[in-house]
């Protein structure tokens, strides 16, 4: 079922535990995710990147039909959402919830922008992440993981002052594969979560970071953590480990699902996302949807 981030990440902050936010480019990906979701009876929030895709519009659309054949909850999220026009973009995809980055900003700027989009997509009933402090890269982060780390008091006054229903904060991780090993600032975790009232807290940058760091940061607050560059290694590396000759070859792109569907599962376990979701019935086309006349 098609649901919002909100309705997902304040059941997760609730009961303690994180799911998992994987990005799609395909609807490969797409299937992939939502198969892993249903097998684990887990909600799952779709991460959807502009430049992952030239018409997220229509991924959007294609990811929102397999939701609503689903009865687990599903999410689709625009992932670090740009201009005015990808939010747009968004919209128009059936899109649940968005994140408005402007965490480069300064703190007032980064409000006033963010504050924008939030009285936009709740006035058509769409949540909205946001980010506070900078997860800058992997390939940087001798600097980038330690330079903006997330003020706890900083945050709850942020998360007034824009209305938004969930926060990705700066905790050590980074995007994409590191350059050194990842020191997760657990005690700052710690103060964030209690001085933001138990609200929704995201985690950006989950590949590489260490299944342990990662366990322990959804326990002690993290409610959604992005991952991306793992799924894509795993299938990559099942690809290259497969026989693809002769008519082998035509196994490539369920070898690639299998893989990202793999390594995927394994985070939706480590995140305590297992056996959450709840239920609906699934929504299936009608006789006249199918055919175009009454049956």
């Amino acid at each position: 079922m098609l649901v919002t981030m909100k309705e997902i990440l304040d059941r997760a902050s609730a009961e303690n535990y994180a799911v998992a936010a994987p990005n799609i480019a395909t609807e490969l990906d797409c299937r992939a995710v939502v198969e892993a979701a249903e097998e684990l009876n887990a909600p799952i929030i779709i991460d959807i990147h502009n430049n992952m895709n030239p018409d997220i519009s229509l991924l959007g659309h294609i990811a929102a039909e397999l939701a609503h054949q689903s009865r687990v909850p599903i999410a689709i999220n625009l992932d670090h959402g740009g201009d005015i026009s990808e939010f747009v973009k968004a919209f128009k995809g059936q899109f649940t919830s968005v994140m408005c980055d402007r965490s480069v900003l300064p703190y007032e700027e980064n409000v006033a922008q963010v504050k924008q989009i939030v009285e936009l997509a709740h006035s058509i009933g769409i949540s909205v992440e946001a980010e506070l402090g900078h997860v800058g890269q992997g390939d940087n982060y001798a600097h980038d993981g330690v330079s903006a780390l997330t003020d706890p008091e900083e945050a709850a006054r942020y998360i007034k002052d824009t209305g938004v229903d969930c926060l990705a904060v700066a905790i050590g991780t980074a995007h994409g594969a590191y350059k050194g090993t990842p020191k997760l600032h657990f005690d700052r975790l710690v103060e964030i979560k209690k001085a933001t009232g138990n609200f929704p807290l995201v985690l950006h940058g989950g590949s590489g970071s260490g299944d342990e760091n990662l366990k322990k940061a959804c326990e002690l607050g993290i409610n959604k953590v992005n991952i991306c560059n793992d799924l894509l290694k795993q299938a990559s590396m099942d690809v290259q480990a497969a026989d693809l000759s002769g008519n082998h070859a035509y196994d490539i792109w369920r070898i690639v699902k299998a893989g990202y569907k793999k390594a995927l599962k394994k985070y939706i376990v480590l995140f305590g996302g297992e056996n959450k979701a709840w239920y609906a019935p699934a929504k299936g086309l009608t006789q006249t949807e199918i055919t175009g006349r009454e049956a």
